[in-house]
C-alpha cells in the first residue's frame, strides 16, 4: 500500500538529491524507508505547508480476524452495516467545529476543519476503509470520528444523528476512541 509520510530537513552536504533515498536508506531501520528526495524552499515546512491530508483508517470485519495483520488493522468481529456507514460518513463533509471529535487536552486553538472527502469503502476481504480528506484534523479526530462510525455500524447511532453530534460539540455524544491500529496517513498534499 503506497502512504505519504512527508519530512523535511536541512543539509549542507553535496550530495545530489536523488542520491539521498540511497544513503539515507542505508543508515535507517528497515522498518523505515525514503523513496523520494527534492529540494524545496528554505521556508517549507512537511507539516505546516501542507494544505489537503488523507487519512485511512482500516476495520477487519470478519469473524476471527488475522494474525499477521494484528498490529496493522483493527478487528470487529460484529458485522457492521457498512450501507449505513456510509450514509453517515457524508454529515463530516464541509467546514465544521469538530469539537465533538477530538481527544481531551488537545492544544489546537481552533476546533473548526474543513473535511473535502469522506467515504467508507468496503473491500472483497472483509475489511472496511473509513477514508477522510481535509485541510487539518485534531488529535485523535480520525479515529473518533472512525469509531463514531462503527457506532453507527452496530446500529447504535443513526446516520442522521451525526448532524446533531457535530453541532453538540460535546465529546461524549461521539463514539469511542479506536485504537491507533488500523490508521494510515495515506496522502499529503501541498498545493
Amino acid at each position: 500500500m503506497p502512504f505519504g509520510q512527508v519530512a523535511n530537513f536541512k543539509t549542507n552536504s553535496n550530495l545530489p538529491i536523488e542520491k539521498f533515498p540511497i544513503a539515507l536508506n542505508s543508515n535507517l531501520k528497515k522498518s523505515i524507508r525514503i523513496k523520494q528526495a527534492e529540494e524545496v524552499e528554505e521556508n517549507f515546512h512537511s507539516r505546516l505547508s501542507c494544505k489537503r491530508k488523507t487519512y485511512r483508517y482500516v476495520i477487519n470485519n470478519s469473524q476471527y480476524g488475522t494474525a499477521i495483520y494484528r498490529n496493522l488493522e483493527t478487528h470487529i468481529p460484529m458485522k457492521l452495516d457498512v450501507e449505513k456507514m456510509q450514509e453517515a460518513v457524508k454529515y463530516f463533509v464541509g467546514e465544521h467545529d469538530f469539537k465533538a471529535f477530538k481527544a481531551s487536552g488537545t492544544s489546537s486553538k481552533s476546533s473548526v476543519r474543513t473535511i473535502y472527502d469522506a467515504k467508507v469503502i468496503e473491500m472483497p476481504d472483509e475489511r472496511i476503509f473509513i477514508e477522510l480528506t481535509g485541510n487539518g484534523f485534531l488529535y485523535n479526530m480520525v479515529r473518533i470520528i472512525s469509531g463514531t462510525l462503527v457506532e453507527v455500524g452496530m446500529g447504535k447511532i443513526e446516520p442522521i444523528e451525526i448532524e446533531n453530534i457535530i453541532k453538540s460539540e460535546k465529546r461524549e455524544n461521539a463514539g469511542k476512541t479506536l485504537p491507533p491500529q488500523g490508521l494510515y496517513l495515506v496522502k499529503v498534499e501541498y498545493c
